[in-house]
């Protein structure tokens, strides 16, 4: 088995709004609906075994772009919306947070009887997973979250999560079982963070000697472990700044959004009569669906989609996040009678910003972007945790490019 990486993310206190809950969990869906119909189930698993993947996610669905929060909530999200429809998507969410994350073996149960699955081999996986973060590696995070996620093949991934007292850090991990050779002979692709101490690593290649110590003892073979290779840190600041953005890529989405008119671009037809502020958004989104790995090194970019329910880099644009919705909705339900135009031109979407961004050098001012977007928030329904926005007393328009 090959872990496909881990993130280490401030732990961030406070709660999800219901209005944020229930966008989140309708956007959730939509991508995942689009996702199963456009590739298949398995490539929703193989994203969300990607901590760069799920951190973006999580910021285009309007969370904390850096926090430790986005893993419950995205989650929490997911298994709402997705499991009502799994029967028709093939994906099945199990565990969760705290005393939800004791019930992913019975629920693992249920839904192999339903589907055909061997459950007990399911529960095995789950709870070796969880037995090598949270044992045979010893690295001060004890796993407060597990989430099983499996389709009606039986591939499935893990993603869980671990608190360490001490620093005030969350680490995530993600497990793939597209690659699953064994869980104790090199079971992980990565397992990094920045130094924090000394740690117990059984799973490491350095314990050689200490493991054969132990399983002479035990009689057992001993086993051999670790390559470094994904690993994402989020930083401490709860703001969102240049150098957390890749500018030229973020530029180009702003670019074609804000400076040039649809009807400039004959591929995007289908999406004529959005405003440019959604068209900023959808562009975003598309990227989360079609982008490639290598797209979502920076998963800070994404939160320029729906903002944060916190207000950084901006109060979410709730009016914004329901066309977005709406836009994906209807396109799935088109496609479902047949009609897949406008989901194949929300596909171009993102094709088409990545185009613009190899002659593109970006020349706007970083925080006057986002003093743009804070000083319109009114005008799109901006809310936060704290309320709603008002319109400021002097709004004046600031010119980007």
């Amino acid at each position: 088995m090959k872990r496909s990486g881990n993130a280490d993310l401030p732990l961030h206190h406070g709660y999800v709004p219901t209005w944020l809950a229930e966008r989140m969990a309708k956007l959730g869906l939509a991508v995942v609906e689009t996702m199963v119909m456009e590739y298949d189930s398995s490539a929703v698993l193989s994203r969300l075994s990607n901590p760069f993947w799920f951190q973006s996610l999580g910021a285009v669905m309007g969370m904390d772009w850096h926090s430790s929060g986005i893993t419950t909530s995205v989650l929490g999200a997911l298994k709402r919306a997705v499991n009502p429809h799994a029967k028709q998507l093939g994906i099945y969410i199990c565990g969760g947070k705290g005393k939800h994350s004791m019930q992913t073996p019975a629920e693992l149960l249920k839904v192999s009887e339903q589907i055909g699955l061997n459950g007990n081999y399911l529960v095995q996986c789950s709870k070796l997973s969880a037995k090598v973060d949270n044992t045979a590696v010893q690295d001060g995070f004890q796993l407060y979250m597990h989430n099983f996620v499996v389709n009606n093949q039986g591939q499935w991934t893990v993603i869980q999560q671990g608190m360490n007292a001490h620093t005030k850090v969350a680490r995530r991990y993600h497990w793939h079982s597209e690659t699953l050779t064994s869980f104790v002979d090199d079971p992980h692709t990565a397992i990094c963070g920045r130094p924090s101490g000394y740690i117990l690593n059984m799973a490491d290649s350095r314990a050689a000697d200490a493991r054969t110590a132990i399983m002479n003892l035990t009689a057992e073979h001993p086993d051999r472990m670790l390559k470094e290779i994904d690993h994402l840190v989020m930083p401490a600041h709860h703001d969102v700044k240049a150098k957390d953005v890749d500018l030229k890529r973020l530029g180009a989405v702003l670019w074609l959004a804000h400076e040039q008119q649809v009807s400039n671009f004959e591929e995007l037809l289908l999406l004529k009569g959005l405003g440019p502020r959604t068209l900023q958004s959808l562009a975003l989104v598309s990227e989360v669906i079609h982008g490639t790995p290598t797209r979502f090194s920076d998963p800070a970019r994404y939160s320029f989609a729906h903002g944060g329910k916190d207000g950084h880099p901006f109060p979410v644009p709730v009016k914004v996040y329901d066309e977005t919705i709406n836009v994906l909705q209807k396109s799935i339900d088109q496609a479902k009678l047949g009609n897949s135009e406008k989901v194949e031109a929300i596909k171009r979407l993102s094709h088409i910003a990545q185009q613009a961004e190899q002659n593109f050098t970006p020349n706007a001012d970083f925080d006057k972007v986002i003093e743009q977007e804070r000083s319109n928030s009114w005008r799109y329904g901006g809310r936060t945790i704290f309320g709603e926005t008002q319109k400021p007393t002097a709004n004046k328009q600031l010119k980007l490019f």
